[in-house]
């Protein structure tokens, strides 16, 4: 294997693309560090750029470090967009149950138009009770809602004028305008781990897109899944995008019960193949997830030194 060019190919004879995600969380997530870590992942030939959503954090700090200050994702992708030229721009994900889609129908159309038709748009429904609370809305019935959420969004983007009339969102005869560049939409790519949410990818989505709690040793499970829903629906399985957050942790030695993407260099790069052989399209390297480095505590200067180190090192050849 050639650094991180990742020559294995899935089941449909995808190339996999490898990306990189910019700091969003912690102390290094500063305009400065963002740019430095954009501008030299699209140098270095990477395929694409990740953020995530992630809304408050319980007044315990319970959560993780990574959870403990966050920016927001789409003023992120916006200002990177400003930065870059090539690299396409992503998020993963942000959750539907928290935001109307005509709200964020013209937000990623105007996205869109600012990065020249690099945006891929992540969706999810989110996990937090507190998030849910503090946006005054329920669980109930939320994958029913999403379902609906995301057909209000593809009138929105596609038609000229779009109208809805459904149980949970009502649109009237209007028109959402200027349109994304990329017709007839951007990417949409859906979250989620369990099986209802991983068929609901395969049967309306362009992909799927694993979270940072996934695992990863039985991820091959889950994009066998959406496929089967894909084919089902009379989709054709080898179209769909398979993104997973790798969620890297580089450490000098790696124990023999190591977690897949903790370790040396050379341990993660056969884990990237492994995850290609199992059906991943593109893995995107996100250091966020490192308490080491996407941490409030962490040093911001040691956080983007060590960034470098890991984006020179694997870094796709072009």
């Amino acid at each position: 294997m050639n650094r991180a060019t990742f020559l294995a190919r899935s089941g449909y004879g995808a190339r996999v693309e490898v990306g990189f995600a910019p700091p969003v969380s912690g102390s290094w997530a500063t305009p400065e560090c963002m740019i430095h870590v954009a501008r030299r992942a699209e140098q270095l030939g990477y395929h694409s750029l990740w953020t995530f959503q992630r809304l408050l954090v319980p007044a315990d700090l319970g959560w993780s470090e990574t959870y403990h200050s966050v920016q927001d994702p789409l003023t992120t992708l916006a200002f990177l967009a400003a930065h870059t030229t090539r690299v396409r721009l992503g998020v993963a994900v942000l959750n539907m149950p928290f935001i109307s889609p005509v709200l964020l129908a013209k937000q990623t159309a105007t996205l869109d138009i600012l990065a020249a038709g690099r945006l891929d748009v992540g969706l999810g429904l989110g996990w937090a009770d507190e998030e849910y609370q503090a946006t005054g809305v329920s669980k109930h019935r939320r994958g029913q809602r999403a379902e609906e959420f995301l057909a209000v969004l593809r009138t929105l983007w596609q038609d000229d004028v779009a109208e809805h009339r459904g149980e949970f969102y009502q649109v009237p005869p209007t028109r959402l305008e200027p349109k994304p560049v990329q017709r007839p939409h951007p990417p949409i790519l859906l979250g989620g781990q369990a099986p209802v949410a991983l068929r609901r990818a395969g049967r309306l989505a362009d992909g799927w897109v694993s979270g940072s709690q996934a695992d990863l040793t039985g991820i091959g499970e889950a994009v066998a899944t959406v496929k089967a829903a894909a084919a089902e629906a009379g989709r054709d399985p080898g179209a769909l995008r398979f993104v997973c957050r790798g969620a890297v942790r580089v450490r000098p030695t790696g124990p023999p019960d190591r977690e897949p993407l903790t370790g040396t260099i050379e341990q993660i790069r056969s884990d990237l193949g492994r995850l290609a052989e199992a059906g991943i399209t593109e893995v995107f390297v996100d250091l966020n997830f490192d308490p080491e480095i996407g941490s409030p505590r962490a040093d911001a200067q040691a956080s983007l030194r060590r960034a470098d180190e890991v984006l020179d090192a694997l870094a796709p050849t072009r």
